[in-house]
């Protein structure tokens, strides 16, 4: 796997073993891990006063829908991919052109994905 240098990547997982183990798939392709965040408000928070410039987000949060979190990148044309016990069918129509991994996701899917969603892939300056 090639190290990314420099790229504030959100975690959004209300699992925190789930959580722990994107966040450190992460970390060691050299990306700076914001969150993670459990919940959609904790996540527009960090959104706010961080700056991502990708995400992985859960689609369910205890029962609360990622999809503000969502909009919000969206709107911030901050690249995100959704990862989800659910697959597709789990996924509201609105973001059918999203990228949706499976949980559980082997390691090398998740860097891989979150790789190609980046706008540059090449490492920041």
């Amino acid at each position: 796997m090639t190290a990314i240098t420099a790229r504030r990547v959100l975690v959004v997982e209300d699992e925190a073993l789930v959580a722990m183990m994107i966040a450190d798939i992460l970390e060691d392709l050299g990306f700076e891990v914001i969150g993670p965040a459990a919940s959609v408000s904790r996540a527009l928070a960090l959104i706010e006063s961080e700056g991502p410039e990708v995400a992985v987000l859960d689609v369910n949060l205890g029962g609360e829908k990622v999809y503000p979190v969502a909009e919000a990148l969206r709107s911030r044309a901050v690249p995100y991919l959704f990862l989800t016990g659910y697959g597709a069918a789990g996924v509201d129509p609105d973001f059918a052109t999203v990228r949706i991994l499976q949980k559980p996701v082997r390691d090398a899917v998740l860097a891989r994905a979150v790789t190609e969603v980046l706008p540059d892939r090449s490492p920041a300056p």
